[in-house]
């Protein structure tokens, strides 16, 4: 069973998501505001993955998320909305959020997507334990990026495996469908810019290479590779 926590301050939403969840397997423990969240993580409980609304009484979702993001890296983060807008959607990825929803959701959806979001972070044992390619060493369980022998760089599960995709076949080009498919085990919808997020926040985190060519590089209409 994994253990999620659901911080949203709609208490209706959060029963019934709770109902609907602890049907599907899955054991919920519901927050209603940041305090509630952050004082439940710091308490020790474990957490496999965060489903968290952007708006929240005492605080702003997104900042919630980056607080996350910095103290618990490793942990799959879905964001929800009632608004629903690009900008917080695009806000949210930059930050590293591993999927987003708009509110109202059908559950069944939101259940695939948090399956989808356990599965990325879960290590498959056909994964080498440290991956190296040139001066980038790589180690999936750690979910960290070293490069040069420099501080360790921690990834969000979606980077960790698009990186993982990346450096499978470097050199050649990924469609954006298929590493949607590998990296976020789900296919990209209309208009869904969540890969080219994702994407985009690995290369910021990565950097460029030493000669200042950039590690990841888009084709259009053929995807994304790592230059070799």
């Amino acid at each position: 069973m994994s253990n999620i926590l659901l911080i949203d301050d709609d208490q209706e939403l959060c029963e019934l998501l709770s109902h609907w969840l602890s049907q599907e397997g899955f054991v919920v423990h519901a927050c209603f505001d940041t305090a509630g969240a952050q004082a439940y993580l710091a308490d020790g409980h474990q957490v496999d993955a965060v489903i968290l609304d952007v708006m929240l009484p005492d605080g702003n979702g997104l900042e919630l998320l980056r607080k996350l993001r910095q103290e618990h890296a490793e942990l799959p983060v879905l964001m929800l909305s009632a608004r629903g807008e690009p900008t917080d959607r695009i806000i949210g990825l930059e930050l590293g959020a591993d999927d987003y929803l708009a509110k109202p959701c059908d559950p069944r959806e939101l259940t695939a997507r948090l399956r989808a979001v356990l599965r990325r972070s879960v290590s498959l044992p056909c994964v080498p334990s440290n991956i190296v390619f040139g001066d980038l060493q790589y180690s999936p369980a750690r979910g960290v990026v070293n490069i040069n022998d420099q501080a360790d760089i921690v990834l969000t599960v979606s980077e960790g495996r698009i990186l993982e995709a990346l450096l499978a076949t470097p050199g050649e080009p990924i469609d954006k469908q298929q590493l949607a498919q590998l990296a976020l085990d789900r296919k990209l919808t209309l208009y869904d810019r969540s890969l080219d997020m994702h994407v985009s926040n690995l290369r910021r985190k990565l950097g460029a290479h030493a000669d200042s060519r950039p590690r990841i590089i888009a084709m259009r209409g053929r995807g994304y590779f790592y230059s070799a």
